[in-house]
């Protein structure tokens, strides 16, 4: 009885033992590729098609598992010569293995999938950027370079024959290098102090061409006002002189009164005149005689 039941217990150990190696399970996240004596020769879930769950193989053949998912692969930080200076790229990528039979052949496994993939991305960034300035990388033309960049490494992927799908490529970050952040401070601030004494200069261009033109219509004004103010004068002065000698003509007694005191006012308007004169002097006529004075 018992080498009975140690009969039937090696049995199953040996049944056992044959399914560990002919049966194994796939998850719905994972694709198997099969491979018989180093070579790949099947896919199992594969992509573009659902077939996870309980598979058998042949115990002499391996499964090796591959992600089915998208990978992200975050590529170190890179300085990348642009046409006018350095940046340091920081960057990301994401993947999918598109062809699992062929990136086995090339890269078995995704580490080694990495050590790969870093250096053709690496390559696509220094290629696109490096004909470009570096404000346009930081962020006038970004969106364009990502595109550019983009269809450049997916190239270089199907050129490699590796076996991935290149999905997207993404800048997180371009800064410029510490040892050349103050320099470049130093001469963006150059070039504002510049760009503001330019303005500062033609600001004062501007005023003195305003000031200028004020001046000069001032300047016609009060001209003008002067010509207009002569000819009035003169033509009252005109209009005096020939009231003055109508007058004159009708009572020159009176005439000769009036300007008389024209003289005086003329004489002693400012309180502060000394005269030396004869008393008997015709000037002082009308002081001693009146309007009758002859």
């Amino acid at each position: 009885m018992t080498q009975r039941v140690w009969l039937w217990a090696g049995l199953v150990l040996v049944v056992l033992a044959v399914l560990a190696n002919v049966v194994f399970i796939i998850d719905q996240r994972k694709q198997a590729v099969v491979v018989n004596l180093g070579e790949p020769v099947r896919v199992i879930n594969p992509p573009g098609l659902y077939d996870p769950g309980l598979k058998v193989k042949l115990p002499w053949e391996q499964v090796v598992f591959l992600d089915k998912r998208n990978q992200l692969l975050e590529v170190p930080k890179e300085e990348v010569i642009t046409i006018d200076q350095i940046l340091v790229v920081d960057a990301f990528v994401r993947y999918r293995i598109s062809d699992p039979l062929q990136f086995y052949r090339a890269l078995r496994d995704e580490r080694t999938a990495k050590d790969r993939v870093e250096p053709l991305i690496t390559s696509s960034l220094r290629q696109v950027l490096g004909t470009v300035r570096s404000t346009d990388v930081i962020s006038g033309q970004r969106a364009a370079l990502m595109a550019q960049t983009l269809a450049d490494a997916r190239a270089r992927a199907k050129a490699s024959n590796l076996g991935i799908e290149i999905i997207d490529l993404r800048i997180k970050r371009a800064d410029l290098p510490q040892d050349n952040q103050q320099a470049v401070f130093n001469r963006m601030q150059t070039n504002m102090q510049q760009r503001a004494a330019a303005i500062r200069a033609v600001g004062e261009q501007q005023r003195r061409e305003i000031l200028a033109g004020a001046d000069k219509d001032v300047t016609v004004t009060l001209a003008t006002a002067q010509q207009e103010a002569g000819q009035i004068q003169g033509e009252g002065d005109s209009r005096a002189a020939t009231i003055f000698a109508s007058s004159y003509g009708k009572d020159p007694r009176f005439a000769a009164f009036f300007r008389s005191m024209q003289a005086y006012q003329g004489a002693f308007a400012n309180g502060e005149t000394t005269m030396v004169l004869s008393p008997d002097s015709d000037f002082f006529k009308y002081f001693k005689q009146g309007p009758n004075a002859r």
